[in-house]
């Protein structure tokens, strides 16, 4: 793309604004890097973050911008490590309530969007999320207009009307293939995908596990998908003729996500795609669209678990690096739903550290009364209706057997209630 002078974003933003930026792969970099340049014009900007994964916010933008994330994901993870990033510890169904109508309340957005389709539309390209609430509120939307980016089906398009400034995007839109899985995920994935029917719609979290357990699905009968995020694996299962979304009771026949986050290929079978529709997050995260999800299986990630199944996912070793993101939300929702399987997966060990522990390091996530199926590579403790006695147990045996008898221990002295 062709690189130009960057755009002059200072007759739109005024100091003292709360400017929410698109995440992941749908941040708009002309725009970012046009704020970062501009910066001690405005001194001081509130920038709300999602996940970071081009890097463009550095800890020494702290001299004009105070920093704000739901999460301490990629790149936001230096901003947390300075001491710069406060972070809003609700979980991902609160938070576009808060850039909407709440604390965090929306004055600019920037956004990267595609194309105009045939009737002069620009979609959201790979992000609805907390956007769609953010735009609501917003008294000036700016956008990148940036043609690798897919149209995609979702909450709602835009036009020129709805814009205060759209600029051609000079950089090509971020992607990035999903790493290849370690072993240890591989073996997880396995236990994970064993308990995986036909029928069932898949919530899928960050993480080398989740990634891994999509090709294992290979030969199961019509999927559906309901997520906060989807990348690359949802592809092969759609081709696949695995993700036919046909036993869904809502959205049926069509998979829903609020971002995409992944390579070329997921953004070129997102493109113009009907049976892939991305939603904003209050509606894909909230409570009464949940509830009528049936056979809902939830795969999320932890830092660490406790003998009575409380999950931390958002302290390691003092450093903000998680969320408490969606989760709590979806394992709740699977924990009701007919058929469900609320599910988190986690290696057993980081390092020398056992990660299934006596007590948290670090804040509860999700709680013990949320809790349901922990899975390490060594078993699968279904916590759901057991008493903490019997989930000390359970945990005990998915720990890595140099971590148990410590464990057992701590369980018998009392120091594990």
């Amino acid at each position: 793309m062709k690189r130009g002078v960057l755009p002059d974003l200072t007759p739109f933003v005024r100091r003292g604004d709360t400017v929410v930026i698109a995440q992941a792969h749908a941040e708009p970099l002309t725009l970012t890097r046009a704020l970062v340049e501009q910066r001690h014009h405005f001194q001081r900007l509130r920038l709300v973050l999602g996940i970071g994964s081009a890097g463009t916010l550095r800890p020494e933008h702290a001299d004009a911008f105070d920093f704000v994330s739901y999460c301490g994901s990629g790149s936001n993870r230096a901003l947390a490590d300075a001491g710069v990033l406060d972070i809003f510890p609700g979980p991902y169904s609160h938070f576009a309530h808060a850039l909407g109508d709440g604390a965090l309340k929306a004055d600019v957005v920037l956004l990267q969007l595609s194309a105009p389709d045939e009737q002069g539309r620009h979609s959201l390209g790979l992000a609805n999320d907390y956007l769609i609430a953010a735009i609501r509120a917003a008294r000036v939307v700016i956008a990148e207009i940036n043609p690798a980016v897919p149209w995609t089906f979702g909450t709602r398009t835009l036009g020129t009307e709805d814009l205060a400034l759209a600029v051609p995007a000079q950089y090509e839109p971020l992607q990035a293939p999903s790493p290849a899985p370690s072993a240890t995920d591989l073996a997880i994935a396995r236990r994970v995908a064993g308990l995986i029917g036909d029928g069932a719609t898949l919530q899928l979290g960050l993480g080398g596990v989740a990634d891994a357990v999509l090709p294992l699905l290979i030969g199961r009968r019509d999927l559906g998908l309901h997520s906060g995020i989807a990348g690359d694996g949802i592809v092969t299962l759609a081709e696949a003729g695995v993700l036919t979304n046909d036993r869904k009771a809502i959205d049926r026949g069509v998979s829903i996500a609020a971002l995409l986050v992944g390579s070329a290929r997921l953004q070129r079978f997102a493109h113009r795609n009907p049976a892939l529709q991305l939603r904003a997050s209050d509606y894909t995260h909230a409570a009464a669209t949940l509830a009528a999800v049936e056979q809902f299986v939830a795969i999320n990630s932890a830092i660490e678990v406790d003998l009575s199944g409380q999950v931390n996912a958002e302290l390691a070793g003092g450093r903000y690096v998680g969320a408490v993101g969606g989760a709590p939300d979806f394992l709740r929702a699977a924990q009701r739903s007919r058929g469900g399987l609320p599910i988190v997966a986690l290696p057993a060990t980081a390092g020398l550290r056992s990660r299934i522990v006596a007590n948290l390091s670090g804040p509860v996530t999700t709680p013990r009364c949320d809790a349901g199926l922990i899975v390490t590579e060594h078993g699968v403790a279904d916590l759901r209706g057991l008493t903490l006695r019997q989930r000390r147990r359970r945990m005990i045996d998915l720990a890595a057997p140099e971590h148990r008898e410590a464990l057992a221990v701590a369980a018998s002295s009392g120091a594990a209630d």
